[in-house]
């Protein structure tokens, strides 16, 4: 392991704050002024916040122990919003609160309107675990100018699981918080059949195998994402930029509306360790985790460096050992765990990097992954560390602003919120936010179509075929979920 107090190679700092001096517009162009989006926060660049729902008064929170529930998807009411990994997380619904931000400073105007709906509520908490007490969902766009911008959602219900314990929080504008789950789900959880709905206890449904309504799926135009991929290797070898990472999306439409919940449940058993995720219209199962902050401690997972599943057992050893060999998906790597790096260590007494990555295996790809953990030397909270970290070298490139200026130019592409934050925020601070991969954004005005997006990080030995076959790979998981048929590698893809 290593022990870095600041990395080598650090990307510039902003004079006037803790962070990057490359965040302040991600896709900034000519003539545009950089904003800091350091704790010093300018007045004079462009942002609207609207609230839609606050609170008129003082929030009253009650989180109490429930009997376990075996699987929390199950229960999940239609329009709720999920963060569930390997059985535990949390599901919510109902709304008291939201916030919506546009802009260069969109997490700074969240975090302020976040701060005052805590700083005056009542919180009993009777359980104490991860997630317990007053919690925010949220999702953010990538881009600073992305129409999406960014939301939280302060829901009315939340159910959860945390190490086998299983907790229930009511949130209300009143005193009232006498509520029980069963009172929750009432009318808003439908069964698979006759009788009594479902409880805490178990769910009657079986989600992951209900019908969905057919659905087809644009193939996308593969000579352009080779000519941008081409494009954005020439730009590397004139030493514009060191990686880049283009994206791409395809359109899937439906023969009718799309329940999400059957969406969740199928993308949660087929990929049980990424955080299957549904917040404000973004879904997906995620592999890639931003940051976690839980009682001073941050965790950030990398991930970057692909090689495609084959099935067999044996040609994917040997695949792994390829990837963990190669130096194209190395350096690609690197420049990922160095962007984060240097973000943690402005905070962290020290940074705790292993030395080498380690392979992830999932069923649709194989990821170069390093766990990046430090002990927080100041009181900053996970949406302050996530402000600063995005957009890492993960889903942008090295140096931010050029890569992103690139991106701007090559991908014609409103990424909206993907490869953007998505997570939950507690009240002290703590909290855990993923970065939107392997994922999905629901047409606001029409539940029949969607937008599903994959992207890949490009380098000097990028070769346009085999970035297309891995952007395909990644967009199994979103087409498996929705019952359209996987794409065929061709023979011998990266």
């Amino acid at each position: 392991m290593n022990n870095t107090h600041a990395p080598s190679g650090q990307e510039a700092r902003c004079p006037n704050c803790t962070g990057p001096a490359s965040v302040g517009r991600v896709a900034a162009r000519p003539g545009q002024r950089q904003a800091c989006t350091g704790p010093a926060r300018p007045t004079s660049y462009p942002v609207r916040v609207s609230i839609d729902a606050a609170a008129p008064g003082p929030l009253t929170v009650h989180t109490v122990e429930v009997a376990s529930t075996d699987d929390l998807l199950q229960l999940l009411p239609a329009d709720g919003i999920s963060w569930v990994r390997r059985g535990e997380g949390m599901i919510a619904w109902g709304e008291v609160a939201r916030c919506h931000t546009l802009g260069a400073g969109r997490f700074d105007e969240a975090l302020l309107w976040w701060r005052r709906i805590t700083r005056h509520a009542l919180v009993r908490d009777d359980v104490r675990l991860r997630g317990t007490g007053l919690i925010a969902f949220g999702s953010f766009s990538f881009a600073d100018d992305a129409p999406s911008g960014g939301v939280l959602i302060v829901p009315r219900y939340v159910l959860g699981r945390l190490d086998g314990r299983t907790f229930f929080t009511v949130v209300s504008e009143s005193a009232d918080v006498d509520v029980t789950v069963e009172d929750a789900l009432a009318g808003v959880v439908p069964t698979a059949g006759a009788g009594a709905g479902p409880t805490p206890k178990t769910g009657t449904r079986d989600l992951a195998h209900s019908p969905l309504p057919h659905v087809s799926i644009d193939p996308g135009d593969e000579a352009s994402w080779n000519a941008a991929v081409a494009a954005a290797v020439l730009r590397i070898e004139a030493g514009e930029v060191d990686k880049v990472v283009l994206a791409r999306a395809v359109e899937a439409r439906a023969d009718g509306p799309i329940d999400m919940r059957t969406v969740l449940a199928r993308l949660s058993h087929d990929y049980d360790t990424c955080w299957t995720f549904h917040v404000d219209g973004m879904v997906g199962a995620t592999p890639e985790l931003l940051a976690r902050v839980d009682h001073g401690l941050v965790t950030s997972r990398v991930l970057a460096g692909t090689i495609r599943m084959t099935g067999d057992e044996t040609a994917d050893l040997a695949r792994a050992a390829k990837l963990a060999r190669s130096s194209k998906d190395r350096e690609e790597h690197s420049y990922a765990v160095r962007s984060v790096t240097q973000v943690l260590a402005a905070h962290c007494a020290s940074v705790n990097v292993p030395d080498e990555p380690s392979v992830l295996h999932l069923p649709n790809v194989m990821h170069l992954a390093t766990d990046i953990t430090g002990a927080l030397s100041s009181p900053v909270g996970v949406l302050d560390l996530v402000r600063e970290l995005h957009p890492s070298a993960a889903v942008c490139g090295t140096p931010t602003l050029a890569a992103a200026q690139v991106i701007d130019e090559l991908e014609d592409l409103d990424r909206a919120r993907y490869a953007g934050p998505v997570g939950w925020i507690g009240a002290a601070g703590d909290g855990e936010w993923c970065i939107a991969l392997r994922s999905a954004e629901l047409d606001p005005h029409d539940p029949t179509r969607l937008r599903l997006f994959a992207g890949c990080g490009i380098v000097a030995a990028s070769d346009p075929d085999s970035e297309w076959a891995e952007s395909e790979a990644k967009l199994e998981p979103m087409r498996a979920a929705l019952g359209v048929t996987p794409v065929p590698p061709p023979p011998h893809s990266h």
